[in-house]
């Protein structure tokens, strides 16, 4: 479900902004709160050029039938038959956590090597930040699709000099 951006919007976007390194690009996902979020952080950003890149494989992942509904309103056995196996069960007939983790790890692959000073900024969701946690520092999915990450928070992955590292996770703005 594409849900607009809430306004107004919190945190700030130069809140947001203010800890992050400046970037070189800025890849958001499709979804409009995402891309909306990624054009408002670059407008706080003092003399910028950049333009927001689409990738659509930062999508977040498609809970099919489940799509805008309240957890309270989804049939119990169905969520039982997602915790039982969170990776692989669909009972909401979108996509599996296991597919939706092909498809970010596909995306993470494709920047190769980065230099240690490049800096690219993800404006994402939870579900596939988690994804890339779990790709760049070879942890299990289940393991950091259990992490808390806040509205508006950022994580820093320093990705240039061998082994990928996290710098911070779910750091508040502000």
């Amino acid at each position: 479900m594409d849900l607009c951006l809430a306004t107004p919007v919190a945190p700030a976007p130069a809140a947001i902004i203010a800890a992050l390194p400046r970037p070189q690009r800025v890849l958001t996902s499709p979804l409009l709160r995402a891309a909306d979020t990624a054009r408002l952080m670059l407008q706080a950003l003092p003399m910028h050029t950049l333009v927001p890149e689409v990738e659509p494989r930062l999508a977040e992942i498609h809970f099919g039938a489940w799509e805008g509904r309240a957890w309270d309103e989804i049939a119990r056995g169905e969520l039982d038959a997602l915790a039982q196996d969170l990776l692989d069960a669909c009972p909401h007939g979108g996509e599996t956590a296991s597919q939706a983790m092909a498809r970010v790890s596909g995306w993470a692959a494709s920047l190769g090597h980065a230099s240690p000073q490049a800096c690219l900024w993800v404006v994402c969701h939870a579900g596939p930040m988690r994804m890339l946690a779990a790709h760049w520092l070879g942890l299990p999915l289940a393991t950091t699709l259990g992490w808390e990450l806040g509205f508006g928070a950022s994580c820093l992955f320093r990705l240039g000099s061998g082994k990928p590292q996290l710098a911070w996770w779910n750091r508040s703005a502000g």
